[in-house]
């Protein structure tokens, strides 16, 4: 579990201005010549709070300050550490940053000596960096971590009694979506610190329209603690707590600040023609007009039905399709076109979206199951060929826009398969008349081919992560793109006033979102920096002009030592690094070799790391005299998904136990219940006894019309100690709506619909497909119940040696995909579907050593809980996995709702 991993101890941290991640994903660690983490022996071990060696490492100092300026965030993280033991040790330094930002700069100070980092053409530092891997060293690095971030390492050994300062910067240009801009704080320190200090300087000359902070973890107490100052063009946001204010209780450990801390904010947006600023020899544009009419879009779905979509995935995209029908206008047009190895339409041409077609969509929708294999290039095609013929037939609004939207998780394997051909196809049908949005969906899919074949066509790709919330990642691009305000913008500047600008024309500007555009100037002189801005609305042109003003910054903020003056030159070099690497990917030969050479020339000469350059910072020499060179990276996203690809099948760190982002809760066992919380990194577990043949209610959604109930079994006769083991032997599922009803037994299954029942067997492996259930048999170990549009459950077979004098074979019961049922889902799984609010506290020694006991505050109850472990059987049928657990004791009294007998039902199909 996170925080329970042994020897090590949690330092540093860092996001979007601050990500403070777990010991389980790793942060600031202090450990000893790289001591493994020693292998815990019971639930006690896994809860030790110190590690061997926090009492000789101090950390007294963690600070993180971010500035703003104009949406340039430039952040440093500053961490202190002292070795108070009597030899040296290796301190780990850990920090995660966004994958948007560039890191800029990291040094560490040692007793006076300062090492900085320098950095190089990959090229070159790679030699350093096999060089120190060859020797055994340990080499910094950037590694992918989640969605959004990345993780820098390095290591250093330090002297007894000595002190270490780590100094690391970073800086992105902050994008604006869906109406504003967003730094996100994860707070998951997992110890105390002497000195932290979050500190957030926005100055926005535009004027800030608002600021919002808050975090997941801020108790009463805590509130108070986020100060927030707002000025017309600033703000301050800190965050400072106290080692006792971080406090879980008093005398303890463990601290309360877990969570998310974010700042949301966005600017006034008063002129048409944007905001211009002047510093330095440099000049900015942020363009975003207010209270533009959107433009009508004529949009294609292309949705992958292919075999590798099956499940919760083609689950997902039906549920996210659902909504995204709903949320178009009626004057867009659209149409959807399914495919796996043959493309099937839904209509022939693309239907306006009215209430009645948008309603028999939602039908259509509801029925798409996974099928056969993947044949891109016809669907995509045919699609595109949809668009240019209903536009030839003027069936579209002139003054609209076409777009196709592709969403896929697998490589093409039907029709024409080569990825380069299939572009060029592409590229030709669309003839720039249109755009292309890619979205690929978990890690199998070619992100690089979607992401190449995107921007070829106007558009962009987006990766689609395998989790409980992909339906809602879906729904949150489309989001994005689906109301353009304008197509084909230009923005124009005086010839003999600028040069070197970043790229000046634009597709299309969406509503939330920002055109930024920078430059240099040739002329100091601004008596004549015009800029006009053109562009097609929904109606008429568009067209604004006006004449730039230089800001004064000084006479703006005349209290503030402005120690970012150089903000807009650094602007225009991230931006233009951002656009030169976009380039690489397409084009000719010389075009793409052009921008990869500009890109490089430009990170060398302001220091950014970037996926063409490396950080190597030179470690001071060992005691061995030698020494060996940190290397900082920059991921490409294809480098995130091989990283991410290859982490799937490793090992799971000690004390971690997750199979997905998603809960699961299940009965299994003499009956164990589990309830999941991978959010918490933790588990919750109670038992219920009660005499044999008892019937409980485990599910009910009176909304959906879904039921699960269990039938419990004794053993063969009473043991020798004289307690008598209950297991569940027969399940009962129902699904009203659907008009199924399942019988799940040791023996069998039997599955009944309209009139009719079917019989299958545990000991055949079988599949059976129908329009409302799908059933999956594994020959004597599961079986998969997929629900049309609902939930999956997967029931085990656990099988017992026959002359076994006491024992019988059992069931145990697993819940997937629990978030796709309704809110008055109930039963004594069904009731925390959707979470389950507590703290636990006051870690005391229980009755058995290694099994300590705590109190749980929930549902406004007081519990004594115990760490105990449950087992998981879906990875190792036979002896299963243990899981870490707080087990509530007396039939779960006071976490559950009611008492156990409430749950009892006088039949397996009933529900009183």
């Amino acid at each position: 579990m996170s925080g329970l991993q042994g020897v090590r101890l949690l330092l540093m941290w860092g996001c979007a201005c601050l990500w403070l991640p777990s010991l389980a994903h790793g942060a600031l660690v202090i450990s000893r010549d790289h001591e493994a983490p020693q292998e815990a022996g019971g639930a006690a071990r896994s809860l030790q709070k110190r590690s061997t060696a926090e009492a000789t490492v101090e950390v007294y100092s963690v600070t993180v300050d971010c500035t703003v300026t104009s949406r340039f965030a430039h952040t440093v993280m500053t961490s202190k550490a002292l070795n108070k033991a009597n030899s040296s040790q290796e301190i780990f330094f850990e920090v995660e940053l966004p994958k948007t930002a560039f890191i800029t700069n990291f040094s560490m100070e040692i007793e006076g000596q300062v090492y900085v980092g320098e950095v190089k053409e990959k090229e070159k530092a790679k030699k350093q960096y096999e060089k120190a891997v060859s020797s055994g060293q340990t080499a910094g690095l950037v590694k992918a971590s989640g969605r959004k971030m990345e993780k820098f390492s390095v290591s250093v050994n330090i002297a007894a009694k000595s002190n270490v300062t780590f100094v690391l910067t970073y800086e992105e240009l902050l994008q604006r979506k869906l109406g504003q801009y967003e730094i996100l704080t994860r707070v998951k320190p997992k110890s105390l610190v002497n000195e932290f200090q979050i500190v957030t300087n926005i100055y926005e000359p535009q004027g800030i329209a608002y600021v919002d902070a808050y975090a997941t973890f801020l108790s009463n107490d805590l509130l108070p603690l986020v100060e927030k100052t707002v000025s017309d063009k600033k703000a301050h946001i800190s965050f400072s707590p106290t080692m006792e204010q971080q406090r879980k209780c008093p005398g303890c450990d463990g601290t309360l600040i877990d969570g998310d801390f974010v700042i949301k904010y966005d600017v006034n947006r008063a002129k048409n023609l944007g905001d211009i600023q002047i510093v330095n020899g440099y000049f900015v544009h942020f363009f975003a007009p207010p209270d533009l009419p959107r433009v009508p879009k004529n949009v294609v779905f292309v949705i992958d039905v292919s075999g590798s979509m099956s499940g919760k995935k083609i689950a997902q995209t039906r549920e996210a399709l659902l909504t995204i029908l709903q949320d178009l206008h009626e004057e867009d047009h659209f149409a959807l076109i399914k495919f796996d190895h043959t493309i099937r339409e839904w209509r022939n041409s693309l239907s306006k979206a009215t209430k009645e077609n948008v309603a028999e969509a939602m039908v259509y929708v509801r029925r798409i199951v996974d099928e056969g294999g993947t044949n891109i290039n016809d669907a995509v095609l045919r699609g595109v060929k949809m668009l240019v013929k209903d536009r030839q037939e003027k069936k579209l609004p002139e003054r609209s826009i076409d777009m196709v939207i592709l969403l896929t998780d697998g490589m093409p394997n039907s029709g024409i398969s080569h990825l380069p051909t299939i572009q060029q196809n592409v590229r030709s049908a669309m003839g720039g008349n249109m755009s292309m949005f890619c979205l690929g969906f978990g890690n199998d899919v070619d992100y690089s081919f979607l992401d190449v074949m995107s921007k070829q066509n106007k558009g962009l790709a987006r990766r689609i992560y395998e989790a409980s919330d992909a339906a809602l990642q879906l729904q949150g691009f489309y989001e994005e793109v689906s109301s353009p305000l304008l197509l084909e913008v230009d923005l124009h500047y005086p010839d003999n006033a600028v040069d070197f600008l970043t790229t000046n024309h634009f597709d299309m500007l969406f509503n939330g979102s920002e055109i930024v555009v920078a430059g240099r100037l040739t002329d100091n002189s601004l008596d004549n920096f015009l800029v006009e801005v053109f562009g097609q609305g929904f109606e008429e042109d568009f067209k604004v002009q006006g004449q730039a003003i230089a800001v004064n910054w000084d006479a703006m903020y005349p209290e503030e030592e402005y120690i970012f003056g150089d903000f807009t030159e650094r602007l225009w070099a991230y931006l233009t690094i951002q656009q030169l690497l976009e380039k690489s990917k397409t084009g000719s030969p010389d075009e793409k070799a052009n921008a990869t050479a500009k890109a490089l020339d430009m990170s060398l000469q302001y220091s950014f790391v970037t996926p063409l350059t490396s950080m190597v910072v030179t470690k001071p020499e060992t005691e061995d005299g030698t020494d060996s060179p940190l290397i900082a990276d920059k991921l490409t996203e294809e480098q995130r998904q091989q990283e991410e690809r290859a982490n799937r099948f490793s090992s799971p760190a000690l004390y971690t136990h997750s199979y997905s982002a998603a809960p699961t809760y299940f009965v299994d066992g003499d009956p164990h219940f589990m309830i999941e919380l991978p959010d918490r990194d933790d588990a919750l577990c109670f038992n219920i006894n009660d005499k044999p043949g008892t019937i409980f209610t485990l599910v009910r959604d009176p909304d959906s019309g879904i039921l699960v109930n269990g039938q419990i079994i004794g053993d063969k006769k009473i043991p020798p100690d004289g307690k008598i083991n209950t297991y569940f032997w027969r399940f009962g599922i129902v699904h009203r709506t659907l008009g199924v009803r399942l019988e799940v037994s040791t023996q069998d299954i039997s599955v009944f619909q309209d009139g009719k029942r079917v019989r299958l067997l545990w000991s055949d492996t079988a599949s059976l497909k129908g329009p409302n259930v799908d059933l999956l048999v594994t020959k004597g170990r599961s079986l998969t119940v997929t629900l049309k549009d609902s939930v999956k459950f997967v029931i085990l077979l656990h099988k017992v040696w026959e002359k076994h004098p006491y024992h019988r074979d059992y069931l145990g019961f697993y819940t997937l995909d629990s978030h796709l049922l309704s809110p008055s889902v109930h039963g004594l799984l069904g009731q925390f579907y959707h979470g389950i609010e507590y703290e636990v506290s006051d870690l005391r020694p229980g009755e058995v050593p290694e099994k300590p006991d705590a109190t749980m505050y929930v549902k406004g109850q007081e519990l004594n809980v115990t760490r105990g472990w449950q087992r998981d059987f879906r990875r190792d049928e036979k002896n299963g996995e243990n899981v870490p657990c707080w087990f509530i004791h007396s039939n779960g009294t006071g976490l559950i709702d009611g008492d156990a007998t409430d749950y009892v039902v006088s039949g397996l199909f009933k529900t009183i």
